[in-house]
């Protein structure tokens, strides 16, 4: 149905593209980095990855024009991960530097982390994740797994029953969500080798099923 057949690593001015990139080559994943919506419109499969501010994330994506492609590409029903900010994004707004909207693809809110809870933020190494729903790309992750953490603020979604994993840092947050289409996880898979490689593997394998 579609005429590429790479997954295409959103583009717009911010996050960890390269690491993502190489992290997907190495599970054999055919990948293209790009900002063009053209070449996002017949990706089989996207990711948003995110290293940064909520609001510079929003305003990036909409001077590249890449609010309403990625909308669409969800609508597909093609396989779409969101990684840390990438996974923020996707929710209706955050109360970072005030309050902005996100993409709403998805009903909920991104706040801070209590600053009373005595932790050190941001958030940064390695934390386990429980698993609360088992999504596909969980397949072969083992409850408790750890995985690498580098975030300020985590989201809280309306729908509980999109909650994927969550992972304890002073309070239970939400660290990966699951609906249709659509993975996302607050922790960098690229960043935690073996399993986070096992999640971007399993990915590929899902954006070859896909149209």
């Amino acid at each position: 149905m579609y005429k590429d057949s790479k997954i295409v690593v959103i583009d717009y001015g911010m996050g960890n593209l390269g690491s993502v990139e190489k992290a997907l080559k190495k599970v054999g994943c055919d990948v293209l980095i790009s900002d063009n919506s053209s070449v996002i419109e017949m990706a089989r499969g996207l990711v948003l990855p995110g290293v940064g501010s909520f609001r510079d994330c929003m305003l990036n994506l909409e001077k590249h024009n890449l609010t309403g492609p990625i909308r669409k590409f969800i609508s597909s029903g093609r396989p779409f991960l969101g990684i840390c900010l990438g996974m923020q994004v996707l929710f209706s707004g955050s109360e970072e530097f005030g309050y902005t909207n996100g993409l709403d693809v998805l009903k909920g809110r991104v706040v801070p982390f209590p600053a009373d809870s005595g932790l050190k933020i941001p958030h940064m190494g390695w934390n386990q994740i429980k698993i609360k729903k088992r999504a596909p790309l969980l397949r072969d992750i083992p409850d408790g797994s750890y995985f690498y953490f580098v975030h300020s603020y985590y989201v809280i979604p309306e729908d509980k029953d999109i909650i994927a994993t969550t992972t304890w840092y002073g309070v239970e947050f939400t660290s990966s969500i699951w609906k249709d289409n659509i993975f996302a996880c607050q922790f960098h898979p690229e960043k935690s080798q073996r399993l986070g490689l096992s999640i971007l593997k399993l990915f590929g394998e899902v954006t070859k099923n896909a149209g």
